[in-house]
């Protein structure tokens, strides 16, 4: 069996602040063969690489005098979140703002990076991307639902991208707002979608209830929490690929029978062999070197194999 893809997620995020063009580009120097990006809508309907539209954790915006006043309280996922949003500024005052690491005090060395490159836009990403040959763009709607009733919808504004865009990488889209890749594919999108699966009404006691409801997308991305060669089977079984999401190999992110009392990294190669060998047939990694090196390996003694 082909050895799974490795999605670099936000590009090599663990040693970069995430989704700047140094993560993207250390990505594909490390062997990445694709890499994820999330997009989320400016004020004027540009798309932009943000993992979320709350910018205070991945941006210097708070550190901006100009841009106090835009500070606001506003709904996402049903919680109120403090911040300023990407929905409220011109994309050229998002271009002006720079990336900073979201975890400083778990990937002290990617913070050293901070306030260094500017905040991209999806064509930039898209020409980046393209310029590397074979490597492919995955690209994740944010809160989809959420930017359409701002009027701002994000599926729409992404058709219009790739129809500015000078040149394209092979591209799959995912969503976890799967009636938003239903539009797409209604509209003859022509580009894979995958849907991301991790927290809906679909999953029983770590289990999805119903694979044959996601027969019509091209894949499904599956948290680590729902990887079983049961799960993956019954996906594979239909033709699909099936992704994980994410692999870190820091002990904070690890079940807890794989986290080790020194040093920052667990055993997280024995825990990421368990998921390969579960048969996905793609991860997101934080630390793309790591996962190709271990998605390279021969499986261990004793660890089942997906046939």
């Amino acid at each position: 069996m082909p050895a799974p893809l490795v999605i670099a997620h936000r590009g090599a995020c663990g040693y970069r602040p995430e989704l700047t063009r140094s993560a993207l580009l250390l990505a594909i120097e490390q062997g990445a063969q694709a890499i994820e990006v999330d997009v989320v809508a400016s004020a004027d309907g540009a798309l932009v690489v943000r993992h979320d539209p709350e910018l205070s954790h991945t941006t210097d915006v708070a550190a901006r005098p100009e841009l106090r006043d835009r500070r606001r309280v506003k709904v996402v996922r049903g919680r109120p979140r403090h911040g300023w949003f990407a929905e409220d500024l011109s994309l050229a005052e998002l271009r002006s703002l720079t990336g900073r690491e979201r975890l400083p005090r778990l990937r002290p060395a990617s913070s050293q990076h901070d306030g260094s490159e500017a905040v991209l836009t999806l064509l930039e990403v898209m020409d980046l991307v393209a310029a590397a040959g074979t490597v492919r763009l995955v690209i994740e709607l944010k809160h989809a639902s959420r930017s359409a009733r701002l009027g701002l919808p994000v599926d729409d504004l992404l058709i219009d991208t790739f129809a500015d865009a000078a040149r394209l990488p092979p591209i799959s889209i995912e969503s976890f707002e799967h009636d938003a890749l239903e539009r797409l594919r209604d509209r003859g999108i022509g580009h894979p979608l995958v849907a991301l699966i991790g927290h809906e009404p679909v999953i029983d006691h770590h289990t999805v209830r119903d694979p044959d409801a996601f027969a019509a997308y091209d894949g499904v991305s599956l948290g680590t929490n729902l990887v079983s060669p049961r799960t993956v089977g019954g996906f594979r079984d239909l033709g699909l690929d099936v992704w994980t999401w994410t692999l870190r190999p820091e002990n904070r992110f690890l079940p807890r029978r794989y986290r080790l009392p020194e040093g920052p990294f667990g055993r997280y190669a024995e825990y990421w062999r368990r998921l390969v060998a579960a048969g996905v047939t793609g991860v997101f990694a934080d630390h793309p070197d790591l996962a190709r090196a271990v998605v390279a390996a021969p499986p261990a003694v004793g660890v089942p194999t997906y046939s």
